[in-house]
């Protein structure tokens, strides 16, 4: 086997608690690279652990990596290759600072006496995570719901000059 075919058979485990999941406005992403047999829905899970779930400036939810706040949150898991793995990281702006990808423990949400899985989320970077939580009033949520996907606002859609660290940065500023 190649080095190029081992690193593409190398998978990882990503939950997946937001947009990306079945039914919402980027599954379409997760769609292509299950096409593309660089992705398996392996079904729904939950956090282990409690995590704060909130949403930001254009309804974008962040889990935020505080273990023991907010609540168990539920999403689905898949098994990711590393083909795959580099488009989510792209998608998810972990190179300019946007989500920072950490392990996290996760359960099947249909068998939960299952055991315990190791996997890796997409959580707020630290650079603001804990300002969010705060400027939410440490009030999370255990699910971003298909009403919360409703208010999503597309990247398409956004202003075009708008950068979205910036958009954070003012959203945390701004008096509520």
């Amino acid at each position: 086997m190649s080095t190029n075919q081992e690193s593409n058979s190398k998978q990882t485990l990503i939950f997946s608690y937001g947009t990306l999941k079945r039914g919402f406005s980027n599954h379409y992403l997760m769609q292509e690279l299950i096409n593309k047999n660089v992705a398996v829905f392996l079904g729904p899970y939950i956090t282990h652990h409690p995590y704060p779930l909130v949403c930001g400036p254009y309804n974008i939810p962040y889990l935020i990596h505080l273990s023991g706040s907010g609540n168990r949150v539920k999403g689905e898991l898949y098994s990711v290759s590393t083909q795959g793995l580099a488009r989510l990281d792209e998608f998810e702006g972990t190179k300019f600072g946007h989500y920072d990808r950490l392990p996290v423990q996760v359960q099947s949400e249909e068998d939960e006496g299952d055991g315990l899985v190791e996997a890796e989320a997409y959580f707020a970077n630290k650079s603001f995570a804990e300002r969010l939580w705060e400027k939410k009033g440490k009030v999370g949520w255990n699910e971003y719901s298909e009403s919360d996907g409703k208010q999503y606002v597309k990247p398409g859609d956004r202003a075009k000059d708008s950068c979205i660290l910036d958009d954070i940065e003012l959203f945390l500023s701004s008096i509520q």
